[in-house]
């Protein structure tokens, strides 16, 4: 992966943003995937958003046969202590940094920047988060934490606050690897919001609701 920003799709809920979402799709999805999810997530009385959703790169994938489609990092096996492709989290997780550095030249400070992803995507979020990455709040949606960070956070940095949703009954990603990511950021200092959904590998209404209210409490903070 070359250090262009990659396509986006975008959508703004009224002009002159004050805030931004960066939202990482998963696995052989692309940016189009959640973009009908900004409106469902909109409330009255929030300030206006720019929602970025960017395009994973298109890669061969291990699992499924070395067939080349969009993924942030190769997945080699299904085994969590070998899954993700190292390298490939780390170049997605720069990529995230550029994208932020983006809105920061568009008037968005950071501490109004939110790092959301489901699945592969929701990995890399927690990758960034765990690698120290300093923005308003992460949002991890039934996924897991890939790999231990390169450099932890330092020991008096304040942890953004993260929210993770995972369904019981996921077969894609299992809701112990969700657990155990979640487990795994409280260790780190991290304030998790962690919920249970009775449903697969998806998003639901209720975790919708929510994440709004999660948001709206981020937002009102500013």
């Amino acid at each position: 992966m070359n250090a262009a920003l990659p396509e986006t799709v975008e959508k703004e809920t009224a002009p002159h943003p004050e805030w931004a979402v960066i939202w990482l799709h998963g696995l052989g999805a692309d940016g189009h995937d959640f973009a009908p999810i900004a409106q469902e997530l909109l409330r009255p009385g929030w300030p206006a958003l720019r929602f970025v959703f960017p395009h994973a790169p298109v890669r061969p994938v291990t699992i499924n046969g070395g067939m080349r489609m969009r993924a942030w990092y190769d997945i080699r096996e299904m085994s969590l202590t070998n899954r993700a492709d190292v390298v490939g989290v780390r170049e997605s997780v720069a990529t995230v940094d550029r994208l932020i550095a983006r809105e920061g030249e568009r008037g968005i400070a950071p501490d109004r920047i939110l790092l959301a992803g489901f699945s592969q995507g929701g990995a890399v979020t927690l990758a960034a988060a765990a690698n120290g990455l300093q923005i308003a709040g992460f949002i991890a949606l039934s996924t897991y934490l890939p790999m231990a960070p390169d450099t932890p956070p330092a020991g008096d940095a304040a942890r953004p606050p993260v929210f993770m949703a995972h369904g019981s009954f996921d077969p894609v990603v299992p809701i112990t690897a969700g657990q155990l990511g979640a487990q795994q950021m409280m260790a780190m200092g991290f304030d998790v919001d962690w919920h249970v959904y009775p449903m697969q590998h998806q998003v639901s209404a209720e975790e919708i609701a929510d994440l709004s209210a999660w948001m709206g409490a981020r937002f009102g903070r500013a």
